[in-house]
């Protein structure tokens, strides 16, 4: 049994629409990846600053356009809670890369498919 053309050429549109926007979910999701690392690897360096310094050092955060003398401990213990919290996020956004990836493979293969029917 043959598919018609017209049939064959709307199933083609609607599986390479799925693919472009699987395609542009993956840069998206790879953006935030990076954005989430960049974060990860600051609070990392922040943290190691914070380390080498003595404990009766004075910190201080920034809040809005001042600063408030905070003890170590407690920024401390902020960079670590976000810390799991970006590795948690990127995980998750590590899954959803991944769907993505193979949503879109599975796109060109039916593309393929397709084509390779529509060709015979």
């Amino acid at each position: 049994m043959s598919i018609p053309n017209a049939a064959l050429q709307k199933l083609l549109q609607e599986v390479e629409t799925q693919a472009l926007v699987s395609q542009q979910k993956i840069q998206q999701t790879q953006a935030e990846i990076n954005a989430k690392k960049r974060e990860a690897r600051l609070n990392q360096l922040t943290s190691n600053e914070l380390a080498s310094l003595t404990k009766d050092t004075n910190v201080y955060e920034g809040v809005g356009k001042m600063f408030v003398a905070v003890p170590s401990k407690t920024v401390d213990a902020r960079l670590s809670s976000e810390s799991a919290t970006l590795k948690k996020d990127i995980a998750d956004l590590d899954k959803k890369l991944h769907y993505q990836e193979t949503t879109f493979k599975n796109s060109r293969e039916h593309i393929d498919k397709i084509l390779q029917s529509g060709a015979r």
